[in-house]
């Protein structure tokens, strides 16, 4: 029983269950037991490892697709360069290395991390050595000016609701305590207005997944995007519409029930891709065609990248690089699971790697 189990026990016996959405904003960023705000997640020490920690060439190559977004656009300067939940800033070094031959892309580059951990602060500071780097708390306390952004494995960590199909109406799943445990259940049904357009391809009984916090966030940066300039990729595992129950907890690279541990894993849920692409239109901003990782890096010349790489390794060493192509690649890894949603300027080229959008589908 950890201590945030207490706390969330005794709160839930004096008011009441609470919603999904709560019960993750508790347990990854209470101050005292928050799981982000006490430790780092990542790498074999932590609990999971992203794609900037499996290899180099991930960051090389979106760090490059950006440069070139930004060369496309007339090579705005100053511009933020920016990444909301960091990590260790493997990746946003990844990218400043990669990008250091595009003439004048990092004289323009103005670096910013909204990031919450002081945790995670400190091992980005050692990670950007050299550079000079702002932190923030909020994405919105980005300057006003050309934004070139980077969101890797951030939207999946946002807190979601989620609701039951229950004839006309939906039933919300909540957090509540049976015999004195933590314990899902479910609300009594009513309509509600923000899902009446799932109600065609949901069957009774199945579950959709909202989350609140992501449309205004994905807005946010693409209003940004479509008055000042600039370009942003949207990394994440998930798809186009959700469906069914996702919230997963990994704790030690294995999965561990939900409930089980509170402030003590890392919880996370699929990304809804429709409703960021649909507030990124409605704020003005272009949107290419979702695209699986495993296609962007692709067609970036990961492949070449990894031929060259491994010309100088033998060993134990080549058979790691090996595997981390696949792992971020193949269909059956990385390479189909997650996704890759760019935002552009109208009038603009997409991002490399992706496609110019035709329509408002996927």
């Amino acid at each position: 029983m950890t201590a945030l189990a207490d706390i969330l026990r005794r709160r839930i016996a004096a008011t009441g269950p609470i919603t999904v959405a709560d019960y993750m904003r508790a347990c990854l960023l209470h101050p005292e037991h928050g799981y982000y705000t006490t430790r780092d997640p990542l790498g074999a020490a932590g609990d999971f490892t992203t794609a900037p920690e499996i290899s180099q060439m991930f960051g090389e190559l979106a760090g490059l697709a950006l440069a070139q977004a930004w060369l496309d656009q007339g090579a705005p300067a100053p511009f933020v360069l920016a990444e909301p939940g960091p990590g260790r800033g493997t990746l946003m070094a990844d990218i400043l290395r990669a990008t250091r031959r595009v003439p004048g892309f990092q004289d323009a580059a103005r670096v910013h991390l909204i990031e919450a951990s002081p945790v995670l602060r400190a091992a980005q500071a050692a990670a950007l050595a050299g550079h000079d780097v702002t932190w923030h708390t909020r994405l919105a306390d980005l300057p006003q000016a050309p934004l070139v952004l980077i969101a890797n494995e951030f939207f999946d960590a946002l807190p979601i609701r989620q609701f039951v199909r229950r004839g006309d109406g939906w039933a919300e799943r909540m957090v509540g305590l049976v015999d004195a445990a933590l314990a899902f259940g479910l609300s009594d049904p009513a309509p509600l207005a923000a899902l009446a357009h799932r109600r065609a391809d949901t069957p009774e009984g199945a579950m959709v997944e909202t989350c609140p916090e992501a449309p205004p966030l994905m807005a946010e940066i693409a209003t940004r995007i479509a008055r000042h300039g600039g370009a942003a990729l949207i990394v994440d595992y998930g798809d186009w519409r959700s469906r069914g129950d996702t919230l997963q907890a990994l704790r030690g690279h294995a999965f561990d029930p939900p409930l089980a541990h509170p402030g003590a894993t890392d919880l996370t849920a699929h990304v809804d891709f429709e409703p960021l692409a649909q507030a990124a239109r409605s704020a003005g901003a272009a949107v290419a065609p979702l695209t699986p990782q495993g296609v962007f890096l692709e067609r970036l010349g990961i492949t070449a990248r990894a031929q060259a790489l491994a010309r100088g390794l033998t060993g134990a060493a080549r058979e790691s690089h090996v595997r981390a192509h696949r792992r971020l690649t193949h269909p059956q890894e990385m390479g189909n699971l997650f996704k890759v949603l760019a935002v552009h300027p109208p009038g603009t080229p997409p991002p490399p790697g992706t496609a110019a959008a035709t329509g408002a589908a996927p």
